[in-house]
């Protein structure tokens, strides 16, 4: 079942009664020809993977040549834009470097004490807390203060890094 065709295997047989239109050395031609469905289908097939291999190769070189030429207009426009600046990568890594030194300059300086207002504003949370260990929600007033007070903290830092 399945392990053998179908159909037996014959070959075509021409009869000299054909159609009108086909001479009898044309039967003869088609009957010694070698070639049967199955080859004329695969080079068909072959024939037909090549045609589309050639016209995918066709068109990546198509789209690789657009693609070169907008490169070089983005290019030519990125230098009519901006001719006078000289931002490059390695001048922009120097930049990023001595930001870095900056900032590590800074956090070494981070047992600072804390200024008066956000030490005031952190008892105050630290007090209402404690006074009220069952209710926490209690203490919004109190927390709201010190988020403010941390927020100045932070926008000065920030002040001072980027000046």
């Amino acid at each position: 079942m399945g392990s053998s065709a179908s159909k037996p295997a014959t070959p075509h047989v021409w009869k000299g009664t054909g159609p009108p239109g086909i001479s009898q050395d044309m039967i003869d031609q088609l009957q010694s020809s070698p070639e049967t469905d199955i080859t004329r289908a695969q080079t068909l097939e072959l024939h037909v993977q090549a045609r589309v291999t050639e016209e995918l190769r066709r068109l990546q070189a198509e789209q690789f040549a657009k693609l070169k030429g907008l490169e070089q207009a983005l290019e030519d426009e990125t230098k009519a834009t901006a001719p006078d600046s000289t931002t490059t990568s390695t001048s922009v890594s120097k930049e990023i470097a001595g930001l870095r030194a900056r900032l590590e300059d800074r956090q070494r300086e981070v047992n600072r004490p804390l200024p008066e207002s956000v030490e005031a504003a952190r008892s105050a949370v630290v007090r209402c807390l404690r006074e009220n260990d069952r209710r926490p929600l209690d203490c919004y007033r109190e927390v709201a203060a010190f988020k403010s007070e941390v927020r100045k903290l932070e926008a000065k830092w920030v002040e001072q890094v980027v000046s």
